[in-house]
């Protein structure tokens, strides 16, 4: 007799055989037991897992000629010895057609099979058709199966195997039970292969069989199938094979998971050479830069998986979910955790993304080799770097540690105090801060806005000093202030006394910091306090430009008017409730949460930061809020400018009827003629 594969020679006979889909064999058993027998099934899942042999055992259990609880088949399994089970599992059955669907895929071969089921079967009790790779059917040829599929003969059944069930059209899947079939797990696989390596009298270790199960990847065939290479290409001891996990390897054209946690150690030591050195020598040995890629990315899954369920170098902590995760043997397990216990899970996540890129782009990559050593290269240089969340919790915060002058008074008439001190030799350390160049931006009267430069900072030493007239005492804490290298028009923006403040501490080198006694108010939240960099100049700058929210309002809702396309916006706008509320602007429109980003949509919102910018409103932050369902009544629409509506607001008649009056306009007719 011809050898046969593994794969073939041990193929299960029985639903009990099946390895890793108990889920479908228990559920096929029970419905032949209860006599529950669907007119169609569909089996879908990996490949190499079962599909096609539990529709082979399910056909002989359909057609065996021993009843269920008999003597020779006590339970719903096949019983394996009459007539019919034998030429089943021959594959010389009548009434039980295997037709590869991938070459008969057509509307004309459906046709055929279609106008065959009618007839009843030749001698056994049901007409079962096992349709193979189900997927591959045209549509056509679907559409055509569909009326036998949902009113079917009594007699028959099918069964269609398929590896890609979403290709199979949704009416089909319909009118089937669907059973999505498992990988297989790797102890499954494991249990199998040592049971066959006994049986076919071959030495094998433990650690061959583990890597005959991992290179199955949960199919149960390509792993027999592997297994079947390595014990033709085994030396023979005592006239039996042996197998060992370096021969294997070597027969798959992989390397061992210790040169990549060797090279992850090489990573950590910020090692580039011995980096370079490792992948030179695997790919001086012959070994592909695709293959080495693919295992890398294999080996980083299991360093993060490791990392995430927190799998100790001994290998604890292996048992339950994480060894679900982790489909590898125990010594691989304690592999991946010495190698993610080196890195955090953040790091680990970046080289796993590196990687993945790296193998990608080795499919269309001209010098695999160089883009290989680049992708490990990376993962060098990955550590060099900081996170932006690092980087950027080393710069001030606007609203942070700010410096608050404490003052004890004696009169509360006292107007402002003046602290100066000597001037610090200043730091030439400059700033960094990607915000301070909004930070430093002051806003004055006339629209005019002045950009600073690079500043560095001064330390204000602490002094009390003496107030006259009233005997209070101010303190400043110590605090960095920032020195411009520009002076505004402050006589515009201050009052006298503060010009002369300024001009002293600009001018002649004193620092001096200006405090205002300021009312009890409730404590604010840090992030809206002001910046403690020239808080009485930031204070001063944005008072003069104050104005009430009705000023921002008209602004607003003219720029939009102006522009093309935002009269949508300018409405719903004119009819919002703008209110100032610390250093926001809200703004409460009537529209709903949906509709609010569509009527205001990004171009509009730039329209309108640019207007409250140019009006002076440049340091408070707009916000846009949605109608609630107690909406608040209309307020009168501003009118656009230009239009009938303004230029009757205008008239002095009209104006002297509201102010009699205390009346609004809502609704002006123009009468005037066109021309």
């Amino acid at each position: 007799m011809a050898y046969q594969v593994l794969a073939r020679k041990y193929r299960p006979q029985r639903f009990a055989d099946v390895a890793g889909q108990d889920h479908v064999t228990v559920t096929l058993m029970n419905a032949l037991t209860q006599q529950r027998i669907a007119h169609g099934y569909i089996f879908s899942g990996h490949r190499g897992i079962g599909k096609t042999t539990i529709a082979r055992i399910l056909a002989m259990a359909l057609n065996c000629r021993n009843a269920i609880g008999s003597e020779l088949r006590p339970t719903a399994e096949p019983c394996e010895v009459c007539e019919s089970c034998t030429e089943i599992r021959a594959g010389n059955a009548v009434d039980v057609i295997e037709i590869d669907a991938a070459t008969n895929r057509g509307i004309d071969e459906i046709r055929e099979l279609r106008d065959a089921a009618r007839y009843r079967p030749a001698r056994d009790k049901y007409k079962i058709y096992i349709l193979d790779e189900a997927h591959q059917i045209t549509d056509a040829a679907f559409n055509a199966l569909l009326k036998t599929l949902e009113e079917p003969p009594d007699h028959i059944v099918f069964m269609m195997a398929t590896t890609q069930p979403e290709d199979i059209p949704q009416t089909v899947r319909s009118r089937c039970q669907h059973f999505s079939f498992h990988a297989v797990k790797l102890v499954d696989i494991l249990g199998e292969l040592r049971g066959i390596a006994e049986r076919e009298d071959v030495d094998a270790d433990e650690a061959a069989l583990a890597l005959l199960a991992e290179a199955g990847d949960g199919s149960m065939r390509d792993a027999l199938s592997i297994m079947d290479q390595a014990i033709a290409s085994a030396p023979v001891e005592d006239g039996r094979p042996r197998l060992d996990a370096a021969q294997i390897r070597e027969l798959m054209g992989s390397v061992p998971n210790a040169v990549f946690e060797k090279i992850l150690e090489a990573v950590d030591a910020n090692n580039s050479a011995e980096v370079i050195t490792v992948a030179n020598q695997l790919l001086d040995a012959g070994n592909s830069p695709a293959q080495l890629a693919r295992q890398c990315v294999r080996y980083l899954r299991n360093c993060v998986i490791a990392k995430i369920a927190g799998i100790g170098v001994d290998g604890a902590g292996a048992d339950g979910a994480a060894g679900e995760l982790l489909q590898i043997s125990a010594d691989e397990q304690r592999r991946a955790a010495r190698s993610a216990s080196l890195f955090g899970e953040e790091e680990l996540t970046r080289f796993l993304q590196v990687m993945l890129r790296t193998f990608d782009e080795l499919g269309y990559r001209q010098e695999q080799r160089f883009h290989f050593e680049l992708g490990l290269l990376k993962l060098v240089h990955l550590r060099r770097l900081l996170p932006v969340e690092e980087v950027l919790s080393q710069f001030p915060v606007a609203g942070a540690g700010q410096a608050r002058g404490k003052a004890v008074t004696t009169a509360p008439s006292v107007a402002r105090s003046v602290v100066s001190a000597p001037v610090v030799p200043v730091s030439t350390k400059p700033a960094f801060s990607p915000f301070e160049t909004d930070k430093g931006r002051k806003r004055f009267e006339g629209g005019e806005s002045v950009s600073p430069t690079p500043v560095a900072t001064v330390p204000v030493k602490a002094a009390p000093v003496k107030v006259p007239e009233t005997g209070s005492v101010a303190v400043a804490e110590p605090s960095a202030v920032a020195a411009p290298s520009f002076v505004p028009e402050l006589s515009a923006v201050a009052e006298p006394s503060f010009v002369a403040v300024a001009a002293e501490m600009l001018g002649m080198g004193s620092a001096v910091a200006v405090l205002e006694p300021e009312p009890p108010v409730e404590e604010q939240d840090s992030d809206l306090q002001p910046s403690p960099t020239y808080s009485a100049l930031a204070s001063a700058s944005t008072s003069s430009s104050e104005q009430p929210a009705e000023e921002f309002q008209r602004v607003a809702t003219e720029a939009l008017y102006k522009a093309k396309g935002q009269d949508s916006a300018g409405d719903a706008l004119s009819d919002a409730e703008w209110t100032i509320s610390g250093n926001e602007l809200r703004v409460q429109t009537e529209k709903s949460k949906t509709m609010l980003p569509i009527v205001v949509n990004a171009e509009a919102e730039k329209i309108v930061r640019a207007a409250l910018r140019d009006a002076g409103a440049g340091a408070l932050k707009l916000v846009l809020l949605p109608g609630t369902a107690t909406s608040t009544e209309k307020k009168p629409r501003a009118a656009k400018s230009g239009s009938a509506q303004a230029k009757a607001l205008e008239h002095p008649v009209v104006q002297q009827a509201q102010r009699l009056f205390h009346a609004e306009v809502r609704t002006v007719i123009d009468l005037r003629d066109d021309d």
